[in-house]
């Protein structure tokens, strides 16, 4: 069983930036991929970035232009996205979600259905 916490949203000005954190619990996280979503209300949840359980290999949505990264740090059950240059349309709710544990130390997903474990949400609200 994995628990994920989301942190680091709020109310930003537009080109500001945010580092969102992942905390999990749980002794299989570190052979999980774990992605980054987030939603509007009325709107499917979007694939944001997913990155694999080694570190090693990362994916971003095609929005992202560059200004988004996700990284993370296995010692500390954490994963973080940082997102600069923000833009009011970045505001959503941000959503992490892990996979099951893999052999896989390089896969990403991108499909929700991938992730059985999801946190709660962080709001990051961009004003203009």
């Amino acid at each position: 069983q994995v628990q994920l916490v989301e942190s680091g949203g709020g109310l930003v000005q537009a080109g500001g930036s945010l580092r969102l954190s992942c905390a999990a619990s749980g002794r299989t996280f570190s052979r999980s991929a774990v992605g980054w979503f987030r939603q509007v209300p009325r709107k499917e949840r979007e694939f944001i970035a997913a990155i694999s359980w080694s570190g090693l290999n990362a994916y971003y949505f095609d929005s992202a232009n560059g200004r988004i990264s996700i990284y993370r740090d296995n010692a500390k059950n954490t994963v973080y996205l940082q997102i600069n240059s923000l833009k009011p349309e970045d505001t959503a709710g941000y959503y992490c979600a892990a996979s099951p544990p893999s052999d896989s130390s390089d896969t990403v997903y991108t499909e929700r259905e991938m992730y059985n474990y999801w946190g709660q949400g962080t709001q990051v609200t961009v004003s203009s």
